[in-house]
């Protein structure tokens, strides 16, 4: 794909070594954090793999918008399988932090 951005076997972006997930960088990215408080964000990756990262999204904005829109509708369909296949403990604390007043959450 490019010196700083990867994809891992599952089809994942990933940056540098460290596997760091772009989704994760471009997020902070679009919040304003500038790439030196990324790096500090994700210690993992060096300031040039961050700054790396910021140069591919910039540069691949649709392909990238595209992938984080499939990220997420992938996560919105684990997310409902899981709440689906939840344990019996699982949905027991469900249970208990629907029935707690609202002063304690």
């Amino acid at each position: 794909m490019d010196q700083y951005v990867n994809q891992d076997e599952n089809g994942a972006m990933r940056i540098g070594v460290a596997g760091v997930p772009l989704n994760s960088v471009v997020a902070a990215f679009q919040q304003g954090h500038s790439a030196e408080t990324i790096q500090e964000q994700y210690p993992a990756l060096t300031l040039e793999e961050v700054y790396g990262a910021i140069s591919y999204y910039l540069g691949h904005r649709q392909a990238v918008g595209t992938y984080l829109r499939n990220q997420n509708s992938l996560w919105e369909q684990w997310k409902s399988r899981s709440e689906q296949q939840s344990s019996a403990v699982l949905r027991r604390l469900r249970a208990i932090k629907r029935s707690e007043p609202a002063a304690t959450k």
